[in-house]
């Protein structure tokens, strides 16, 4: 990836990098660390992609979790989103925020930064639209991510990531406000990807895609989760398998599939299709 931004001086450990998934932030720490540098990553846990952001409180957000998603221990997410907030908006000599708008974990946590942030400067590193080649020679062509947590460290490294930085103009400052805000306001319980934006959504919203995933055979719950976040990634990072393998379970219990097994553990349990009356199921 070209830069094409000229080189400039440092405090050693003066730039923070803000990062909106875990995972990324580990790849992006494996990087610098690769590159020499210094700079300090902090990312964030939770994901403001699903349940309640107004306000976007640890205690309400647990209840939340617990009560639509039956997981338990979220307050321990939340107790590390509280120190995430702490040190991503404390006083640095320089602020880096990775943003990408193919991740709606990535997105929201972006969009309620920069909520929280004010009016204070802060540069950003965009992967939106990013293409990415590989350090082999006889890799394929630039290819798109969705994430940075999709890439290795040696990538990042590679392509220098963390040079593509730009200043957030006032226009992307005002727009993501008051996406936020009007999200907000909804405060519905999922947030999905629409035509490059964040836009509310039902809890039941992955429902049809997971009952397309069925079929009248038994099928492990494990490869019908897999199937639908393949088919939801069309656009980007819409959802993740905590989310869909709750929406499944609720669909046990609603009666529109059928399951055996441990419920509670997808790669031990089945789910199929219910059978109709009079047809014959295999398998059953």
């Amino acid at each position: 990836m070209d830069a094409g931004l000229a080189k400039e001086v440092t405090i050693p450990g003066s730039i923070l990098h803000v990062v909106f998934n875990m995972s990324a932030a580990g790849t992006l720490r494996a990087a610098l660390q690769r590159a020499g540098r210094d700079d300090r990553v902090v990312g964030l846990g939770d994901s403001l992609s699903f349940g309640p952001i107004n306000p976007p409180d640890p205690a309400l957000r647990t209840a939340w979790v617990d009560q639509e998603l039956e997981v338990s221990g979220w307050e321990e997410v939340g107790g590390q989103a509280t120190s995430f907030w702490d040190e991503a908006l404390s006083r640095t000599n320089s602020r880096i925020a990775w943003l990408t708008r193919r991740s709606t974990q990535e997105y929201a946590g972006f969009l309620e930064f920069l909520w929280r942030l004010g009016d204070e400067p802060i540069e950003i590193v965009d992967l939106t639209d990013a293409m990415v080649r590989a350090r082999n020679p006889d890799a394929p062509n630039p290819h798109r991510v969705f994430s940075l947590a999709e890439l290795a460290p040696e990538i990042v490294s590679a392509n220098h990531l963390w040079d593509v930085r730009q200043n957030l103009t006032s226009d992307m400052r005002t727009a993501c406000r008051e996406q936020w805000a009007r999200l907000k306001a909804e405060n519905a319980p999922l947030r999905i990807l629409r035509d490059g934006a964040l836009v509310s959504a039902p809890i039941t919203h992955f429902d049809p895609l997971l009952l397309s995933c069925a079929t009248a055979e038994w099928t492990k719950t494990a490869r019908i989760i897999g199937e639908a976040l393949c088919e939801s990634w069309t656009e980007g990072m819409q959802t993740g398998d905590l989310q869909l393998f709750a929406r499944v379970r609720a669909l046990v219990a609603a009666g529109r599939l059928e399951s055996r097994g441990d419920l509670l553990d997808m790669h031990r349990s089945e789910l199929r299709l219910p059978a109709q009356a009079g047809d014959d199921v295999p398998g059953a």
